[in-house]
């Protein structure tokens, strides 16, 4: 998301706060996927990850006086997915990587392709068996393409912590694909 992205977050907040409730649809549209995409690593089934969403969302709404504007809009909200996931779920493995469920849409060579998707199954597997804090954190660097602060504030890690987890995840990963780096 760039400055403007931002920006307009912050003016939308600020109009519905002062009463223009109506533009909450427009973070709903511009959010809605990848509050989506978050419950996906948490819950198992659709209507579990439609009901986090719903969830999440009308957390923010009840609490959008209180965003101070002191982080990005989108950390915020993120913030909340991740607080109201991680209440949600017990503490049991529950979490999937978004890497999951997420497959590369290339135009390719019928070879390279199933080339492609093995290698795919191969990362998804791998990052499945990383620790739960590991994979969390990731998901956040790697596919929301979160910064080591935002991370923070999203998780509560130490960004010291976040920054080690993603480095041994990397590693891990880095052994247990070394047969795919040229895929």
């Amino acid at each position: 998301m760039n400055q403007r992205d931002e920006a307009d977050d912050r003016m939308i907040v600020e109009l519905i706060v002062s009463g223009q409730k109506e533009l909450f649809r427009l973070l709903i549209n511009r959010y809605e996927q990848a509050v989506y995409g978050m419950g996906n690593g948490f819950f198992h089934n659709p209507e579990d990850i439609s009901d986090f969403t719903q969830e999440v969302f009308l957390k923010v709404f009840r609490n959008l006086a209180r965003f101070e504007g002191r982080s990005r809009f989108s950390t915020w909200l993120y913030k909340i997915a991740y607080n109201t996931a991680v209440n949600s779920v017990t503490r049991k493995k529950d979490y999937r990587s978004l890497a999951e469920d997420e497959a590369a849409a290339e135009e390719d060579s019928p070879e390279r392709k199933l080339l492609r998707e093995t290698a795919r199954q191969a990362v998804m597997e791998a990052v499945s068996m990383l620790p739960e804090r590991y994979r969390i954190c990731v998901d956040l660097f790697f596919f929301y393409d979160r910064s080591y602060q935002e991370i923070e504030a999203i998780t509560g890690f130490p960004v010291n912590t976040i920054k080690s987890h993603v480095f041994r995840a990397k590693k891990i990963l880095r052994e247990k694909l070394g047969d795919y780096r040229d895929i």
